[in-house]
Order: C-alpha cells, then sequence, then structure tokens
C-alpha cells in the first residue's frame, strides 16, 4: 500500500550535549493528517545533532517503508535542515556520516522538501524524543552538564513568570581586545582589529562552545573585531557566521578613538549630560535611545528567525547591554552601571509570549 505524500516531523535531543539522548519522528498523512508511524529510540550518551539526524533517518526510513513517494520533511533543529538543504556545508566529523545516510534515503522518493518549523509546532516528535531520552537517562552513569545550556536542554522559565513556549536563547558574547580597548579609548564605527590577546580571548570563548551542537547559528556584528570573534566560535561549532548589520556597535562620532577624559576636555558639558540622559547623542554620533530601538528590532529579527533556538550573537558593549536591559525590562541606568568584560558570556531569553529572562551575565571563567 503506497502512502503517496507524508509529512515527516523529527526531532532529537541530548540532556547534558553529550547525555542521555535520543529521537522521535512521526509519519503523517500530507492529506488528512492521519499519524501513519511513529520511531522513537534511546542513544545511550550522544550529542543533540547526532540525535536529530538520527530521528531524520528514522522518520525517512518509516515513510520508505510505508511506500511513500513524496516527503515533507519539517524538523526545529535549522542546523539539519540547512545542511539537508544543501545551503550549509557538514563539517562535523559526527555530521558527514549521518548526512550521507539521511542523503541516501532521501534518494528513494520522487521529492523531499526540508522545512524548518519553531519547536513549539513540532510537539509529537519533540514529545517522542523525551521519552527516549527519559529511558536513556534511566541507563546513564551521570554524564557531566554542558558547560552552556543547549537547545534541547532549554530549562523552564522561573517559577514566578507565567510565560509559555520555548524561548529564544541568545548567547551574548563581547568581541575579544583591540588596541583602542588597551587604551580605554570609545570605540564605535571604528573598525580595529584583534590584538593578539584578543584572538586568544576569541579561541577561549571557542573552545567553551567546542561540542555544544545545540547552537542553532552563530551571529555577528558587521564590524571586523566582532566578526574575528564569531568566526573563532563558528569554525568550531561547523557553522557559518550570518551577519547583522544591526548589531553594529554605537556611533560614537567626533568622540571615535578619543579617552574618557580626551571626550570629557572636548566637550565638557553635552560628555556630562552623554552620562546621564540616553537622549544625548555625542557630536555627530548615535545616542543610546537611538540604539536601543535598533536593538529592539533586532532582537525581533532574531527571535522570528531563530523561533525556539538557541543562538551565539557576537557584538559589542552597548548592543549587549540593550538586549539584557530589554530581557531585565529594567530602566536606563543599566547601560551606565553594568559592567562586560572583553569576550564575556551573558545569557538572555525571549519568549514567543513576551516574556523574557536573564540567566548569565559577563561570565568570563573561559578566558
Amino acid at each position: 500500500m503506497s502512502a503517496g505524500r507524508v509529512v515527516v516531523e523529527a526531532d532529537g535531543g541530548s540532556r547534558g550535549n553529550p547525555g542521555p539522548a535520543g529521537y522521535g519522528a512521526v509519519v503523517f498523512d500530507a492529506a488528512n493528517g492521519t499519524v501513519l508511524a511513529e520511531r522513537k529510540e534511546s542513544l545511550g550518551i550522544a550529542t543533540n545533532n547526532v540525535a536529530e539526524y538520527r530521528g531524520l533517518i528514522a522518520g525517512l526510513d518509516a515513510a520508505a517503508e510505508l511506500g511513500a513517494s513524496e516527503v515533507d520533511v519539517r524538523m526545529d533543529s535549522k542546523l539539519v535542515v540547512e545542511q539537508m538543504s544543501g545551503r550549509w556545508k557538514v563539517k562535523h566529523p559526527d555530521m558527514i556520516p549521518l548526512q550521507r545516510q539521511a542523503s541516501t534515503l532521501a534518494r528513494k522518493f520522487d521529492s523531499v522538501t526540508y522545512t524548518w518549523i519553531p519547536r513549539a509546532e513540532n510537539a509529537h516528535a519533540d514529545r517522542l524524543a523525551n521519552e527516549a531520552m527519559d529511558a536513556a537517562a534511566g541507563n546513564a552513569d551521570g554524564p557531566e552538564p554542558a558547560a552552556v545550556p543547549s537547545e534541547k536542554t532549554t530549562p523552564a522559565a522561573p517559577g514566578w513568570m507565567d510565560t509559555t513556549g520555548a524561548p529564544t536563547r541568545m548567547l551574548l558574547l563581547r568581541h575579544g581586545q583591540t588596541a583602542l580597548s588597551v587604551d580605554r579609548r570609545y570605540s564605535g564605527r571604528g573598525n580595529p582589529a584583534l590584538t593578539k590577546v584578543g584572538q586568544a580571548q576569541a579561541n577561549g570563548a571557542a573552545a567553551r562552545f567546542a561540542g555544544n551542537n545545540g547552537i542553532a547559528a552563530v551571529v555577528s556584528s558587521p564590524l571586523g573585531r566582532a566578526q574575528q570573534t564569531a568566526t573563532a566560535a563558528a569554525k568550531v561549532l561547523g557553522l557559518p557566521v550570518t551577519v547583522h548589520e544591526g548589531l553594529t556597535e554605537t556611533d560614537f562620532g567626533e568622540w571615535e578613538g578619543l579617552t574618557f577624559r580626551e571626550a570629557a576636555e572636548r566637550d565638557p558639558e553635552l560628555h556630562r549630560k552623554w552620562l546621564s540622559d540616553t537622549s544625548v547623542c555625542p557630536p555627530a554620533g548615535e545616542s543610546f535611545d537611538e540604539v536601543r530601538e535598533r536593538i529592539l528590532k533586532v532582537r525581533d529579527d532574531l527571535t522570528a528567525s531563530y523561533a525556539g533556538s538557541t543562538i551565539l550573537v557576537v557584538t559589542h558593549v552597548t548592543p549587549i547591554k540593550t538586549l539584557l536591559q530589554l530581557a531585565l525590562d529594567a530602566g536606563p541606568s543599566l547601560l551606565y552601571r553594568l559592567h562586560l568584560d572583553l569576550a564575556s558570556l551573558s545569557i538572555a531569553e525571549f519568549y514567543p509570549d513576551g516574556g523574557s529572562s536573564v540567566r548569565l551575565v559577563n561570565d568570563t571563567s573561559h578566558l
């Protein structure tokens, strides 16, 4: 009996990344939504992406057994969807044989399409994957937790928050040291490169993310110092760097390259006002209020593009402070009182219902 056109929804996860892992897959009749097959399996200790690929393979295999001719694959793993669609290269050695196996199965059908969906729309496969992970955890020997939480191990919102849905988790990484930051000079739209120390800081941050396959994307400011830092992390993650123009640093205008004292001596009254009023602009520059409007759009873009996923966002002091300010629903004084070190990591989460939380601020344990 031929199933004709079917929809395959698949998911996989790991509690620890690597940790107790499992996958789930479900095949629906595309015409009426009837469930035609379910698959789930515990994998022992594995990573998120291995489990996700195994879920895809199980779903395609089930579709082949049903005699399907056309398959619409829907998954909440942007990495798997982009790699199977041929838009992203497969670099991680653990992923290469799995991608080949999935591609071999896919060639059995007349057509296969791959679509990313939010995790909330992948609930059936997610439930099966979690049942498999529960079984895997029961047989595990207590793996150590990942240094950075992964996309499949997103903790529940704090008990006092009435949030719903899976958040978009942003790992906010400040770029490494430059010559301007050594002398504590205003560094906005200028484009200094990382120093040797700055590159070492970028590499240290990258090492922190190695093996964390729950990160779905690396998004960077267009400025070189951020892109250099992002590239180091993207290399170990096997991901491309996506540039978002809105993540650029504040335009300090005519204060660019000056120290705090030099700017204060040049424009004493304006500088004094700027230090307490977010609507005030440096000469020919950008106010913090203008930055906030820009970062609001960035937040909305990223939460729409990567809904329910974990993403690494590599940018600058003011954009990170502003994203934390938005997540905390805090006043403008936060911008002046919060300190962020070079190559520091902070974590903010934004929920689909408008809720938000901050999980980490200014962590430099990887340096």
